[in-house]
């Protein structure tokens, strides 16, 4: 914690490098990605300060959209697309991913009750060709791509996709060697960006 405390004391002493931040923001991209600490989206992407809209969860999970039952997921998704006007959202999952592995695993989560029923929200189990394998490649990009799905059922984002307004877009980020794929329709595969 050391390290972090004394860059955190540093970090404020150039003033003038974050002032205009204080004008408000104006991000293009919302990227959805997990909580995991290996994940960090600006270090992928080399964005600076205002350039992303970022929501991180578990599993980099897209709750379903319900009406009259808020989810703080819910409203950054609404906030992104209504009020920013962001024009991609980027849904990026990760090798090694525990959410995804518990799922493909099967693990008892009943020490952990809170992690489970938020997998829950998984939008079902996604398959993989060799659960035994730790990147879990293959159920992290069907994964991803059923996250993709469940964001096309929030009502903001639908009416954006219509008008043409708004792209999504499914990542898959390698994290024992910082390659990053993105779903193309016409092959239906995670290729190189």
């Amino acid at each position: 914690m050391q390290p972090l405390i004394d860059n955190a004391r540093t970090f404020g002493q150039r003033p003038e490098e974050f002032a205009e931040l204080a004008e408000g923001q104006s991000p293009q991209v919302l990227f959805i990605t997990c909580s995991d600490s290996r994940v960090v989206p600006a270090l992928i992407t080399g964005a600076r300060p205002g350039e992303l809209f970022e929501l991180r969860t578990a599993g980099n999970i897209v709750p379903p959209y319900a009406t009259g039952r808020p989810t703080g997921e819910a409203a950054t998704i609404e906030y992104a697309v209504e009020v920013l006007g962001v024009q991609d959202v980027v849904v990026c999952g990760h090798s090694h991913c525990g959410a995804v592995g518990a799922l493909v695993r099967g693990d008892d989560l009943d020490a952990v009750p809170a992690v489970r029923d938020w997998l829950a929200h998984a939008a079902g189990h996604p398959a993989a060709a060799d659960p035994a394998d730790p990147t879990v490649a293959e159920a992290v990009q069907h994964h991803v791509l059923a996250q993709l799905l469940r964001l096309r059922s929030y009502p903001c984002v639908e009416k954006r996709l219509t008008d043409g307004r708004l792209r999504l877009r499914g990542w898959y980020y390698e994290v024992h060697t910082g390659a990053v794929r993105e779903h193309r329709a016409d092959t239906d595969a995670f290729e190189a960006l």
